[in-house]
């Protein structure tokens, strides 16, 4: 077995669920007493943010890489960035490093060709709504990308760091973002990608009718097929 190295932290709710997920479903394809070879690097979101505002985007970078090496030097044979957001410096960061990155965007993209789709919506952080990064890998594979309208993606982004990043899943919130799915399925969205890894947290399948694209659960699968291999 492979040993994973993940990079979470972006925020702490989701990296919990990504460690618990690859354990279950490594478990669950070898049984017994197997789990998870990983080493987890839990950054301080706020020190992130502080030093991307700050110094901008290459110092945000770096700050990554130094992890990314600490856990190379660790013995990672790969690394996984435990949120979409982040993905915005997976192009670069793979170029500093010397083991494979394991995309979440391209692990989404290869899940939803799989189900016959060519035309998504798009939900996450403002960042990754409004940003290419993430629509590029989509467009790599023939995928549409649709987004919500711009009042929409204030208020997608305000719950999720204002409330799903605490663990504060609402109602009212779930209700929101169901009106906001509908509205992307009315022009046209064949899926929706939850992009935000903290989102399925809040919105599951069994709340639509639409096929949802849990990025969270795609990536941790991705991840898998690659340590055990």
């Amino acid at each position: 077995m492979k040993t994973i190295g993940l990079i979470g932290g972006t925020g702490w709710a989701s990296s919990a669920e990504y460690y618990r997920l690859i354990n279950q479903k490594i478990n669950k394809r070898l049984g017994g007493q197997e789990f998870a070879e990983c080493i987890l690097y839990s950054l301080n979101f706020g020190e992130f943010q502080r030093l991307k505002k700050e110094h901008g985007d290459n110092t945000a970078l770096s700050y990554l890489s130094k992890i990314a090496l600490n856990l190379t030097n660790s013995g990672a044979d790969a690394l996984a960035l435990c949120a979409n957001t982040i993905h915005r410096y997976a192009e670069k960061l793979k170029q500093q490093i010397n083991v494979p990155l394991i995309h979440i965007g391209t692990a989404t993209a290869l899940e939803i060709k799989k189900q016959g789709l060519s035309k998504v919506g798009l939900l996450g952080t403002k960042i990754t709504m409004e940003s290419d990064f993430y629509k590029e890998k989509l467009k790599e594979h023939g995928i549409t990308t649709l987004v919500p309208e711009l009042q929409d993606r204030d208020y997608i982004n305000s719950v999720i760091f204002e409330e799903l990043f605490y663990l504060k899943l609402e109602q009212a919130s779930r209700n929101r973002f169901l009106e906001i799915i509908n509205k992307l399925k009315k022009n046209g969205a064949e899926g929706i990608i939850l992009g935000c890894t903290e989102i399925p947290l809040l919105i599951k399948q069994e709340h639509t009718n639409i096929p949802l694209f849990d990025t969270l659960e795609i990536h941790c699968d991705a991840i898998v097929d690659f340590v055990l291999t």
